[in-house]
């Protein structure tokens, strides 16, 4: 998978993730969930698109690891919306599984850039 797919598909990602945050019930709890996620999956595509104009190898890990950090958000206030709502598990299991995904390739790619540095 080249860089160019990687974007397109963390941006889909986010896309969905924000389709997903727009259907979640109007409460304190969902409102505390869509606030942080609609923030979090958006900022690992654009902090994987900076880490793609990277300045060196150091500054593309850098970027990386925020983009890890970001996804790890997301993963984490998607758990958090199936602990109010055990209901939504299944709107909740394919962003799950796109955003393990998409961790693992960005871990993946952390990896390979500090064997190269």
């Amino acid at each position: 998978m080249n860089k160019k797919e990687i974007q397109e598909r963390l941006k889909k990602y986010a896309i969905d993730i924000v389709h997903f945050s727009e259907g979640l019930p109007a409460n304190s709890g969902f409102n505390t969930v869509v606030n942080q996620i609609i923030r979090s999956a958006p900022s690992a595509a654009a902090n994987y698109r900076a880490a793609c104009r990277a300045k060196s190898v150091a500054d593309y890990i850098h970027k990386m690891h925020i983009v890890e950090e970001e996804l790890d958000e997301t993963m984490f206030w998607l758990e958090f919306t199936v602990g109010l709502s055990e209901a939504l598990r299944p709107k909740v299991a394919h962003l799950w599984k796109e955003g393990d995904e998409l961790l693992a390739i960005t871990v993946a790619s952390i990896i390979t850039a500090k064997k190269h540095r």
